[in-house]
């Protein structure tokens, strides 16, 4: 099992490749505005990537998509409530910086619609998607269950979770969605968050105060 990451861009947001090898179909997970260091990690181990999965559709995380669908030659999976968000990607730099800084903003046209529940069979893996609003109405989680593995993007981090203060973002739907879809996970799951370092669920339930206050 191959599972490796960059961060990229400005937030320093996680992008990460999962395949059953190297030098085989790859699964790549979030597409920050540097679709360059999104195929240079395909290319340090000869991958062949199948899908983008998005977990949500801040600027951070998909930002590059668009141009990603074109270096990459996939489509892009993302869930349907995050539309207001996924299809302005430039709204979403003039509401946060002022600005648009430079690069390739365009949103993703080669789309897939993810439900909560869906079992993506890809580069033959099987993800099953969580639905988990409240950092965005529309944020999902990607579960791998056969290796342990969560990609949790701004769900869930080491020692925090996603904010809330953002258009569409409500803490109390963010901490139901982990009570109901991220709790009941396997303490031993990995989590491969959005930002920063990976942990355990079971790390999270004992330290993490935002859990700590479901439990």
């Amino acid at each position: 099992m191959l599972v490796d990451s960059v961060s990229l861009w400005f937030a320093q947001t996680n992008c990460y490749v999962v395949a059953p090898e190297s030098g085989g179909p790859c699964v790549v997970v979030d597409a920050p505005p540097d679709p360059r260091g999104v195929a240079d990690l395909c290319a340090k181990y000869d991958l062949a990537p199948v899908a983008l999965l998005l977990t949500h559709g801040h600027i951070d995380h998909m930002g590059g998509a668009g141009s990603a669908e074109d270096l990459l030659g996939v489509a892009s999976y993302i869930h349907p409530d995050d539309d207001f968000l996924t299809l302005h990607p430039h709204r979403q730099l003039l509401n946060l910086m002022g600005a648009i800084p430079p690069g390739d903003y365009r949103p993703p046209t080669l789309r897939r619609d993810l439900s909560d529940g869906d079992v993506l069979e890809l580069a033959g893996l099987e993800l099953t998607v969580l639905h988990t609003p409240g950092h965005t109405p529309g944020h999902c989680c990607f579960h791998l269950p056969s290796e342990g593995l969560l990609f949790s993007g701004d769900q869930l981090f080491r020692g925090s979770i996603g904010r809330t203060d953002l258009p569409g973002g409500d803490y109390e739907t963010l901490m139901e969605s982990m009570r109901r879809k991220i709790l009941g996970l396997p303490f031993e799951t990995i989590v491969l968050p959005g930002h920063g370092e990976s942990t355990t669920l079971g790390l999270e339930r004992n330290h993490n105060p935002f859990l700590l206050s479901l439990l």
